[in-house]
């Protein structure tokens, strides 16, 4: 019996690390990401996607900033919603010819998504969330001093600059995506989190400069939609414990508790597999069930044949 899962890709996905960030190179990646996505249809599944930016957002915030002196900088949010837009399209173009391939005719729509958040939110204070281009420490730091950037190490791929990530309250249009999504429709949201925005006292929103973690948004999504299964696909096979050392173990089938201890042991990495499994534990908690997989095994992992497996 087919179910709805929320599908949310890392962004490795769309472009590899080291790699060029041509269109070129990012449409054959959403093709192959789409590719995969359109079996997961063909067995019977309603899919929701959403979709990481950071490589993406973070290459349009360094095009307007080396073009400052020309074009007027834009902030943040609209850069956010920028990525969102041309991934999206990417996405759409790529998924309803890989569905033509397999003789399916679902109907696809990108929504350009906004994401709630509190601008009380304590990531304000603290920057932590990767975004843009790998640098040496070097470089990082260099650019750190005459931009004014925050920047970290990012799980042992180099260093990247840092923004605020706060998390998000509330998917806009969620309902909306729950009536296309029970029709049958495939639906792409919340795209890189989903454009930041903060909910004035009248009731108006107003964008923020932030990017929210995909994986957070994601859950949120699933959580809206009242989605059966949500599935991060990210550039590793499984969860592994213990990661990097002689002693790492894949993680399979776990439970909530397994799970939970796991993150208190300190795992898992806050700038990479932690709000991973941090939405992971918070969908298991609600009775669904989360996985974490390759992106080549996402229709395996739907069975149950591969992947990290979380639930109840």
């Amino acid at each position: 019996m087919g179910q709805k899962v929320v599908i949310a890709l890392g962004g490795n996905a769309i472009l590899q690390p080291k790699q060029e960030a041509t269109y070129e190179n990012q449409l054959e990646n959403v093709r192959r990401s789409s590719e995969i996505i359109a079996r997961i249809v063909k067995n019977g599944h309603s899919v929701i996607i959403t979709h990481g930016n950071g490589p993406q957002v973070g290459n349009i915030l360094r095009q307007n900033e080396e073009a400052k002196e020309v074009v007027p900088p834009l902030p943040l949010d609209v850069c956010s919603a920028e990525s969102q837009g041309f991934i999206g399209y990417m996405m759409d173009q790529t998924l309803k010819n890989e569905l033509r391939k397999l003789d399916l005719n679902n109907s696809v729509v990108g929504i350009l998504t906004q994401t709630e958040v509190s601008l009380d939110d304590p990531a304000f204070q603290n920057p932590d969330k990767p975004i843009g281009v790998f640098y040496t420490e070097e470089e990082a730091k260099q650019l750190a001093e005459e931009k004014n950037w925050s920047v970290m190490e990012d799980a042992g791929r180099g260093w990247r600059r840092v923004v605020p990530s706060p998390m998000p309250k509330s998917i806009q249009g969620s309902e909306i995506i729950k009536k296309l999504t029970d029709d049958q429709v495939i639906v792409i949201a919340a795209g890189g989190g989903g454009v930041p925005v903060v909910k004035n006292e009248d009731g108006t929103f107003t964008g923020v400069e932030a990017v929210i973690d995909k994986d957070r948004s994601g859950f949120r999504l699933a959580e809206e939609v009242k989605s059966d299964v949500f599935m991060i696909l990210t550039d590793v096979q499984n969860v592994y414990v213990n990661y990097g050392k002689p002693d790492q173990k894949a993680l399979t089938n776990i439970t909530l508790e397994e799970a939970k201890q796991y993150v208190e042991q300190g795992q898992f990495s806050a700038g990479s597999m932690g709000p991973k499994m941090e939405a992971a534990i918070k969908f298991a908690e609600q009775g669904g069930r989360a996985i974490i997989c390759s992106l080549d095994q996402a229709d395996l992992a739907m069975e149950g044949k591969a992947g990290t497996q979380v639930s109840k």
